[in-house]
């Protein structure tokens, strides 16, 4: 009876570790969606992976949905990469995820390129999991030697 729990509560166990590894690719997919879609201006790819809800915090402040929307045509967004990605989750339906964003581009002609600190909060609705926060620091320069 032992051998049988302890096999059952193995699989279970390693059946929640795949199910969340796949959950996190699928997170940090639609993170870098998100992105794209704001690169491209794509109000409708933007909405299908960020919930109507989302609350964004950045220099300018603290943005809603509607602020996104209206702040992604004063972006000129030319490249972005992500490195030094990492995430946890401590529910079965929230992730949160953190990376450092390199980006070129300009925001009314204001050059805003270089390396970004960046978390966001994803939770799952249904089948699909949606970003509800964000927040992101212009990364500090390297302290001199």
């Amino acid at each position: 009876m032992t051998k049988y729990l302890t096999c059952t509560f193995t699989i279970f166990f390693a059946a929640v570790v795949i199910s969340l590894a796949d959950d996190k690719a699928t997170v940090l997919a639609n993170e870098k969606a998100a992105w794209q879609a704001f690169k491209d201006k794509n109000a409708e790819a933007f909405q299908k992976v960020v919930d109507k809800d989302i609350r964004v915090v950045g220099e300018e402040g603290v943005n809603n949905m509607a602020k996104e929307l209206a702040d992604m045509k004063r972006w000129d967004l030319k490249s972005f990469s992500f490195s030094d990605v990492d995430s946890f989750s401590d529910e079965p339906d929230v992730i949160v995820i953190t990376y450092k964003a390199t980006l070129q581009g300009t925001i009314d002609g204001k050059d805003i390129s270089g390396d970004y600190q960046c978390g966001s909060v994803w939770k799952k609705e249904g089948a699909n999991w949606l970003g509800i926060f964000h927040s992101s620091a212009k990364a500090a320069p390297p302290a001199a030697k």
